[in-house]
């Protein structure tokens, strides 16, 4: 028996303006499949009753990326890296829902990469690559480093640890995007010292409230807007013992 996915597209239509073609959904069930099929060596993730992998997975990933969504990308395809990527999240499913896009999924856990090989081989995803390394490491590598137009980062570590990751790789005005759950005024006042050394700034924090469970999420936008100073990012292990 196997367990099917949710369609929801008046939902996906009401909150993201968007609903993916048959394409994308035959895609976003087959990952559903390989994740649980993964599940049973890598822990990937809790999150395996259909409905609750369509909301906290799917459209939790999707959430975050809605102007890229309605975009016309045609001319100029972003470049995205998707940090701590983990099971592929965000990554994968806005791989599939943006097929124009080029999108980096990194992880510093080999076999959790190599899993999702395995994955963009099964959904003939093409716009994607893999790589195994740690957020401090290509941050100073210049084939990473200013290489992007847009950041993902979801359940790593605190917001300025988050900004410190991202920042370093951005291109100017590119668009660092960290997804969280609770959000305080407190993480504000922290995120924008941190943000001010890295060389962006705080456009956007949007609160939002899930579709099925009713729960409130945030994502925070992160626009950089000057040159990150070199020191950033710190070696390994640095930023999350001593956020900025």
């Amino acid at each position: 028996m196997t367990n099917l996915l949710p369609e929801m597209a008046e939902i996906w239509q009401q909150t993201l303006n968007w609903q993916p073609t048959v394409q994308q959904q035959e895609q976003f069930q087959r990952l559903y499949e390989l994740i649980l099929e993964g599940n049973r060596q890598l822990n990937l993730t809790r999150i395996t009753d259909p409905q609750e992998f369509w909301e906290k997975h799917l459209w939790d990933s999707l959430r975050g990326i809605v102007p890229l969504l309605s975009a016309n990308l045609s001319s100029a395809p972003p470049a995205l890296i998707d940090i701590g990527t983990g099971a592929g999240f965000p990554g994968v499913p806005v791989t599939i829902a943006v097929p124009n896009c080029t999108i980096t999924l990194v992880d510093s856990t080999r076999k959790k990469i190599t899993f999702l090989d395995n994955i963009l081989t099964e959904l003939a995803l093409t716009n994607a690559k893999t790589l195994v390394d740690r957020a401090e490491e290509i941050g100073q590598h210049p084939r990473h480093r200013l290489a992007y137009d847009i950041a993902l980062i979801r359940a790593v570590g605190p917001a300025s640890v988050c900004a410190e990751y991202t920042l370093p790789l951005l291109k100017q005005r590119g668009l660092a995007i960290i997804y969280r759950g609770n959000w305080t005024e407190d993480e504000t006042t922290t995120l924008q010292n941190a943000v001010k050394l890295l060389g962006g700034k705080i456009e956007l924090i949007e609160q939002f409230t899930t579709p099925l469970s009713h729960s409130i999420r945030h994502c925070v936008y992160l626009r950089k807007i000057a040159t990150t100073p070199i020191q950033f990012p710190r070696p390994i292990g640095v930023p999350t013992q001593k956020p900025l």
